[in-house]
């Protein structure tokens, strides 16, 4: 069933601390956008178009160096947000930003919501509650680089992917693009990926899903607690 643009924003993280009556002025000139799999939604450089949430399907931000060669920053599900640092801040889009499959995503336009901003503190202040989660995102992924090798960081990001009704995790998108993101060679994600299945804590099941057998297992290796497998 098709939820409406309040709807969208009332789940999604960086609005869960603005109150009904704000949600319903930004929904108004919010509108609805949809990308085929593999559109560009925006390139890296370009001016930002505003703040996107998304409504269903997936999104992938990345940065491309000047070998061409990609790192993947975050994939984007629904509820979740893209862009927005961007938007708030008034600069260019530091990455680039596709569509994984297809994908509809409700924007909010920068120049009407930056107005809004800008007449609005209290506004200001509710969504900062909602930008603290990307703080915390980025040292989570700090913490991944430093401190955790790629079993620990396979077992936070399988531990932190969200669950679907039967227990089951949807890995969000193609495993290269998740290794790119945990900072991984496909070739070592895919080995150690092998080596969570050898030991009996994953179960690789259809359409791109796992079964996680054993998170508690799983939770040790991610601090660091657990033998080497």
């Amino acid at each position: 069933m098709s939820r409406t643009i309040e709807q969208v924003l009332n789940r999604c993280q960086l609005f869960a601390q603005v109150d009904a009556e704000r949600c319903r002025r930004l929904a108004e000139f919010a509108s609805l956008r949809k990308f085929a799999k593999g559109q560009l939604i925006f390139r890296q450089g370009e001016e930002c178009p505003g703040i996107y949430t998304v409504d269903s399907g997936m999104v992938r931000v990345f940065k491309t160096g000047p070998s061409g060669k990609e790192h993947v920053l975050h994939m984007v599900g629904p509820d979740h947000t893209f862009a927005e640092v961007a938007a708030i801040g008034g600069f260019e889009c530091p990455a680039n930003a596709e569509a994984v499959v297809p994908t509809t995503c409700v924007l909010l336009p920068l120049e009407r919501f930056r107005k809004e901003m800008a007449t609005d503190h209290q506004l200001c202040l509710e969504m900062m509650t909602g930008l603290s989660f990307w703080v915390r995102h980025l040292i989570s992924l700090m913490e991944d680089l430093v401190l955790r090798d790629a079993v620990g960081r396979i077992a936070r990001f399988l531990l932190e992917s969200e669950t679907e009704s039967d227990g089951a995790v949807k890995l969000p998108g193609l495993k290269r693009h998740i290794a790119s993101h945990l900072n991984l060679t496909s070739e070592a994600f895919s080995r150690t990926f092998g080596r969570l299945i050898e030991a009996g804590m994953i179960v690789e099941l259809d359409n791109n899903r796992v079964e996680l057998r054993d998170r508690d297992g799983l939770q040790a290796i991610a601090q660091g607690l657990f033998p080497k497998i």
